[in-house]
């Protein structure tokens, strides 16, 4: 295992972003590597104290998603570690994950990113590419951490565009957001929480530009944006969990055959169990 890990490592530093005749995809392809593991760069070591604690953080966030710092810790303790309150917090920051309260906090938000109002409250859902929704969920490595962005369609439950990256930047889910709107038309509103990727001007400007309402959760509330929270819940319980990829190439290929199953083989019973490709195409 260590020496296979070793020459992924060795394979990876070989690719040349700056290669004049040899693009990056002929390069990962000429070296037998996905492109998408070149982004698994671990950005510190992770020991097996705080890998374990942050599992532990994400498997009962998943549960408890109301729980704070305080009751966290209390949890964590119950389960034999000892973590104090203030690295807690930094492990929720890290994360990316916030307790959900009843009500919106009034919090300041960085006065450079505009904040814009939840659109959806009482709103039926009638039909395909009405809203569209995204998010970023947090996912612990032996070696570091990624972070799983995905694009769903509300109606179909239809996951349009989904990746991976080591960092949760703007620009990760700008990429995304174009990907699915070139590929699948676009939306009458995207929904997202108020996270600083989201309220980045070069991505809101997209959603602007395409005549695309905006509508962003309150803040602390997950819940306004709940099938992203279960989309989360299942491919981490039916993947993530259960694999326990080591690496960026084996999490790669563990969720592009889970979005695979739950995009074309897996029916719901909401959508009177048909698939979401099916009730998505059926409608688009």
């Amino acid at each position: 295992m260590e020496s296979a890990e070793w020459s992924l490592t060795m394979r990876r530093e070989m690719v040349e972003p700056d290669h004049p005749q040899l693009s990056m995809v002929q390069q990962c392809l000429l070296l037998g590597i996905c492109r998408s593991s070149l982004y698994y760069k671990s950005k510190r070591n992770i020991n097996d104290d705080e890998w374990l604690i942050k599992q532990a953080i994400d498997r009962q966030y998943m549960i408890t998603p109301y729980y704070g710092i305080r009751r966290m810790k209390v949890h964590l303790n119950s389960l034999g570690f000892s973590v104090s309150r203030e690295r807690l917090a930094r492990y929720y920051k890290e994360m990316r994950i916030t307790a959900i309260y009843p009500k919106p906090r009034m919090t300041t938000r960085n006065e450079e990113h505009k904040v814009y109002p939840y659109l959806l409250r009482n709103v039926e859902i009638t039909r395909v590419n009405q809203v569209w929704s995204t998010d970023i969920t947090y996912i612990p490595m032996p070696q570091g951490y990624m972070y799983l962005c995905a694009i769903i369609d509300w109606h179909s439950r239809y996951v349009l565009s989904w990746g991976i990256s080591n960092t949760h930047d703007s620009e990760f889910c700008q990429a995304l957001l174009r990907q699915a709107i070139d590929k699948y038309g676009k939306p009458e509103i995207f929904n997202t929480d108020q996270g600083s990727e989201f309220t980045a001007s070069g991505f809101t400007e997209i959603l602007l530009e395409n005549n695309i309402q905006i509508s962003m959760d309150g803040k602390g509330r997950a819940l306004d944006n709940i099938f992203v929270e279960r989309l989360w819940r299942n491919v981490k319980y039916e993947c993530v969990y259960l694999d326990r990829p080591e690496n960026g190439a084996q999490l790669l290929h563990c969720l592009t055959e889970w979005f695979d199953f739950y995009n074309y083989k897996r029916p719901h019973q909401s959508l009177n169990y048909e698939t979401p490709e099916i009730v998505y195409h059926a409608a688009a």
